[in-house]
């Protein structure tokens, strides 16, 4: 007999579930095969409760292990970040509740020749608020405007603006009245939030106004600079030079920023100090302006400019507008820039608080941002005839003892319509010199003379080429930069078809002309066309005259001391070019420019008879007018250059005077003075310590980008 499926001994319960068909369904009658299927139940499928064998504990080892395994996972991670983690992770953490701040560092200072002051730093105090306390006790602010005055609206500037660090209390009012910090000082808990704090800020000692272009402004660095110096120390408050000296030399006069870390907690509240790291003063820069000098140029030029705005010309009848103007006194034999002025100007003492925008607008519109020595562009009128004149010697198109007669009305040879302009060309004051050879053409300023040249260079360009003129302004340096050592130069340039087609290309409305005649040649000859060069480039051509051919690079800066005493560099006269000028050159034109002064043909013979009271005879100077026009209406440009004494000379003065009037009438004035303080008080050596002058000496490595070399 076949047993019943719960007398079978128990298995898996799959295979209690699903059995063979033949032990689930027995047999049930005769005639049935026995592999026929079998009906199948529920009761068939599905096992009794009372048959399935009770585990729990299997679940419990299953869930158990699962937690077992977490629980190791949670202690080996807490193992590495306690134990071999500790470390990075409590400085990760501590570095979180850690703030760096800036301390800024003093700028340098800078001195003249013999180490005066001009421009220094005073120690000023600041009150400051924290904006964390502010923003927790609002009414400081109230509190605050009581006391100082300042407006609510003011102090929420201040806290809002984004130049300050949002870790560093921000400024709230600069040079604060003692009584006012000491009042803070008595009644801190009145307070909160509010510190008092020493600051160093520009001071200038001469007053401000003296050299102000030269020795340039500073002001807070703007997100513009901030890019163009990127990872050099630079923050969101920091104070950078904008012009002059101050910009040219920021990597020496900046200094070095000091650092403080400070600890604050999960509300941004500062809990104290942790490391404070001192700044470094910037180094000093001593130039070669001679303070006393400068102090007499400026007022000169100033003096002038206004006196010829209140003048009538005797000739055009019109008055002077003398909108701006410049001077510049250079050491010919070595570059160095002994004084530099230009007007109009502003007062760097209004920079230390800030300018007003009505302020700033005012000053924009006078120009008084321009440096008008290196930026002005102005004809330069007769002065142009050094150049003329070099060109007809070292060519031989004529030499110096060749007569001219100056009928004071010069014909184009070979002119069809001699009522036209372009054929007939007058001296400036319609005055015929008579016969007359090179020096006494460069004395009387005869422009007959010049345009003959202009004209003769002209016809025999197959000879001489199309430009000699103009290549020999470019050796005196009159097409390119001096390089001098201030931000922002000018470039002049000489007329020429090239430089016609240049302008207009880049202006056509105001240069509509690209064609070259003979009577442009005969123009640009004596300084006219669009021929322009600014006052210093000016001055260094007569200087390289005046020295017998070496062009210098001109130089306002002599040396940059650390704060230690030591030289870092130190500038020594830097070549730049030559200009041949053998006697045979040299002394006819010299004639010419002697002549001016001391002939009473002379076109500067009046002025330094009137205005120099220096024996001539002891300090003889040389020098030459310039009177270039300006459009119909407008006064011409007046230009002199001198130098001195002639035998051996130790100055150039160089005098313009936008829209002035006559050389002789605005500008000479000028020079004749500032040679008058000269003879008077000489110009001494620069000023360095015995111990700094043992330090090798450098060139400027390059000057486009403002990076000397060092010594030593």
């Amino acid at each position: 007999m076949t047993p019943s499926w719960r007398d079978r001994p128990t298995g898996s319960w799959f295979s209690r579930l699903w059995r063979p068909w033949t032990s689930l369904h027995p047999r049930r009658g005769r005639g049935r095969s026995i592999n026929e299927p079998k009906p199948v139940g529920i009761r068939d499928l599905v096992a009794g409760p009372d048959e399935v064998v009770a585990r729990p504990e299997r679940r419990w080892t299953v869930i158990g292990g699962f937690f077992l395994v977490l629980l190791v996972a949670l202690v080996v991670r807490l193992f590495f970040l306690q134990v071999l983690e500790y470390r990075s992770s409590a400085a990760t953490v501590y570095a979180n509740s850690l703030r760096v701040t800036t301390i800024p560092a003093a700028r340098g200072s800078i001195l003249d020749r013999e180490g005066t002051p001009l421009v220094t730093n005073v120690t000023t105090t600041q009150i400051r608020l924290s904006r964390a306390e502010a923003a927790l006790h609002p009414a400081i602010k109230g509190t605050l405007s009581s006391l100082t005055g300042l407006s609510v609206k003011k102090i929420n500037a201040a806290l809002n603006n984004q130049q300050y660090s949002p870790y560093q209390p921000a400024p709230i009012m600069y040079d604060a009245p003692p009584g006012e910090v000491e009042f803070i000082k008595l009644h801190p808990s009145e307070f909160p939030g509010v510190t008092v704090l020493s600051t160093s800020q520009r001071a200038y000692p001469q007053g401000g106004s003296t050299a102000a272009p030269v020795l340039g402004y500073v002001g807070p660095i703007t997100g513009a600079e901030l890019a163009a110096h990127p990872n050099q120390g630079y923050q969101t408050d920091s104070v950078i030079g904008k012009s002059g000296l101050e910009a040219y030399y920021e990597q020496y006069l900046r200094g070095h920023d000091g650092t403080q870390t400070i600890e604050v907690d999960a509300n941004n509240q500062i809990l104290g100090a942790i490391k404070t790291t001192p700044p470094r003063v910037g180094d000093t820069v001593v130039t070669n302006i001679d303070l006393g000098l400068q102090h007499a140029l400026d007022a000169y030029l100033k003096y002038q400019i206004l006196t010829d705005r209140r003048s009538i010309d005797p000739v055009s009848h019109l008055r002077p507008q003398a909108p701006n103007g410049a001077a510049v006194v250079l050491d010919p034999n070595t570059g160095a820039v002994l004084a530099m002025a230009s007007y109009p100007s502003y007062n760097l003492n209004d920079f230390v608080k800030g300018l007003s925008n009505a302020q700033y607008s005012q000053l924009i519109k006078k120009g008084a941002f321009n440096n008008f020595a290196i930026q002005g562009l102005y004809t330069p009128g007769s002065t142009f005839k050094l150049l003329t004149a070099t060109t007809e010697l070292q060519t031989g198109i004529m030499s110096a003892s060749h007569i001219i007669n100056d009928t004071g009305t010069f014909v184009v040879p070979g002119c069809l319509n001699k009522t036209n302009h372009g054929c007939l060309f007058h001296d400036d004051d319609n005055s015929a010199a008579g016969l007359i050879d090179l020096p006494m053409a460069i004395t009387v300023s005869s422009d007959y003379y010049f345009y003959n040249l202009g004209y003769l260079f002209w016809i025999h360009q197959n000879q001489y080429g199309q430009t000699p003129i103009q290549n020999v302004g470019a050796q005196y340096g009159l097409t390119t930069l001096t390089n001098v050592d201030l931000p922002n130069e000018v470039a002049g340039r000489i007329d020429s078809p090239e430089v016609r087609k240049q302008l207009h290309a880049a202006d056509p409305k105001a240069f509509p002309t690209v064609t070259w005649y003979t009577g442009d040649n005969i123009e640009m000859a004596f300084g006219q066309g669009t021929t322009a060069f600014t006052p210093i480039a000016l001055a260094n051509a007569y200087a390289t005259f005046a020295n017998g051919g070496t062009r210098y690079q001109p130089e306002v800066a002599a040396a940059i001391v650390n704060p230690h005493g030591k030289v870092v560099v130190r500038y020594q006269p830097h070549v730049l070019g030559h200009v041949r000028l053998p006697p045979a050159i040299r002394t006819p034109i010299l004639q010419g420019f002697e002549g001016v002064i001391n002939n009473p043909r002379g076109t500067g013979y009046y002025p330094f008879h009137q205005y120099a009271n220096f024996n001539l005879s002891a300090f003889p100077v040389a020098g030459k007018t310039g009177t270039a026009s300006n459009a119909p209406g407008l006064e011409p440009n007046s230009l002199f250059v001198g130098f001195g004494p002639t035998t051996h000379p130790r100055y150039v003065v160089v005098c313009v005077i936008a829209e002035g009037g006559y050389g002789a009438d605005a500008a000479a004035p000028v020079v004749a003075k500032t040679f008058d303080y000269l003879v008077a008080h000489p110009v001494g050596p620069v000023h360095l310590s015995p111990a700094l002058s043992t330090t090798p000496s450098a060139h400027r490595a390059s000057r486009s980008s403002g990076t000397p070399s060092k010594a030593g």
